[in-house]
């Protein structure tokens, strides 16, 4: 490994040293650009000179591993966009029954359930509602929501 180190030095100080013989003796020019641009591609070769002798060949990469940690990633982001939507569609829910609940002249405090639906889509199984109970508002939540009367949940005299 040294006496390799030991040998790409040497040769980027001869090549150096050479280059700057010949600037030195090279007249003022377009003679003297073009020697200077060579013997900055002879640089250039010396210092690359361990890279272009490398055997790629016998580099082999292990990728395996990745695949299941690549997966196992997107099982863990899938899962909590799952989560995020449902609890939105709980958010949404809640806010358009209060709304409804305003319109009919209630105060109540909603609270939504969801679970995933036929294709896996988050959809709103039960209300617990908190507030005096409504007819009228447990029909609409039933129609307009699919809500059936036995998952709503009422707490009288709590709001």
């Amino acid at each position: 490994m040294i006496a390799g180190v030991r040998s790409w030095l040497t040769s980027i100080t001869a090549v150096t040293l050479m280059l700057t013989v010949v600037q030195t003796l090279v007249p003022e020019g377009t003679l003297r650009k073009i020697t200077g641009f060579t013997g900055g591609l002879l640089l250039l070769a010396a210092l690359l000179q361990p890279v272009l002798r490398t055997d790629l060949g016998g580099l082999r990469l292990d990728l395996s591993g990745y695949g299941g940690a690549i997966e196992e990633r997107w099982a863990e982001l899938y899962t909590a966009g799952k989560e995020e939507l449902a609890a939105i569609i709980a958010e949404r829910t809640a806010a358009y029954i209060s709304d409804k609940a305003d319109a009919l002249g209630l105060e109540v405090t909603v609270r939504v359930e969801t679970e995933p639906g036929e294709e896996g889509t988050p959809l709103p199984v039960s209300a617990e509602l908190e507030g005096s109970y409504s007819q009228d508002l447990a029909d609409w939540i039933a129609g307009e929501l699919g809500i059936p009367a036995e998952r709503q949940v009422w707490h009288e005299g709590k709001n």
